[in-house]
């Protein structure tokens, strides 16, 4: 089904951001209450948190290396961790960060394009944020991301091509890059018809306000510069007096 007579959604996110999740959730409450759902399409974009992040050969202790990385006391980032789990909550998340395994996203977000590729990015990102949050998934480990490819409906060819074609890196890279160039600072962040924007899992009444905004926008736009679709064409002539 094609997209391109839509109001676009961008989201960017990174699978290990806590709040990209809850963000998610907010955003399809406030879709929910929205009377034209229909006309809208959301596209995830890719984000790195940590890029640089290796997995130690040991057990990765997540309040632990977090400590050490913001140099904070390992009871301050407890503390946090068990804010976010209420919060999550209240969206109906389960979080327990007791069980995540973290490591470095950049072969599933190689996937998650592939994934929305085939139709199924939703899907994917859904499956890999509970995955980490929720049922302390190693979506590092090779064999545990193929596994969840598959059961979101990846065929085996479609994930040794994501994994192993470049094309899915530099769709990964040109995400972050973009991500760069808009000024993204962190995530998630939802744009809105490249015109509105919201920054972090805000309340669900944030979002609402933001898709009535942005689709009215969108749809007085589509009304000065309404679309014609042709579906033939035949001789005519150019605006240079070329005729053919």
């Amino acid at each position: 089904m094609s997209t391109d007579n839509k109001l676009h959604i961008e989201v960017w996110s990174d699978v290990v951001c806590p709040f990209c999740f809850i963000g998610k959730k907010h955003y399809e409450q406030a879709l929910a209450q929205f009377e034209h759902a229909d006309d809208v399409v959301l596209e995830w974009k890719s984000y790195q948190l940590d890029p640089e992040f290796v997995q130690p050969e040991e057990r990765y202790d997540l309040e632990q290396g977090l400590a050490k990385k913001y140099n904070r006391p390992v009871e301050a980032i407890h503390a946090m961790q068990q804010q976010i789990v209420n919060t999550a909550k209240e969206s109906g998340l389960d979080f327990d960060f007791e069980k995540a395994v973290t490591f470095n996203t950049f072969q599933a977000h190689r996937v998650l394009h592939k994934a929305k590729e085939k139709g199924l990015g939703d899907k994917a990102k859904e499956a890999f944020f509970s995955d980490y949050f929720e049922k302390g998934q190693d979506l590092g480990n090779t064999d545990v991301l193929k596994a969840e490819a598959l059961r979101i409906g990846l065929t085996e060819d479609d994930f040794n091509d994501a994994i192993s074609n470049d094309e899915y890196a530099y769709k990964v890279k040109q995400d972050i890059q973009e991500a760069y160039e808009l000024g993204v600072t962190g995530v998630p962040f939802f744009v809105f018809d490249r015109k509105y924007a919201v920054s972090g899992a805000q309340p669900s009444d944030a979002f609402l306000n933001t898709l009535k905004a942005s689709y009215d926008d969108w749809k007085a736009k589509q009304k000065t510069t309404p679309f014609i679709n042709v579906s033939e064409q035949g001789a005519s002539c150019d605006i240079n007096g070329n005729c053919d």
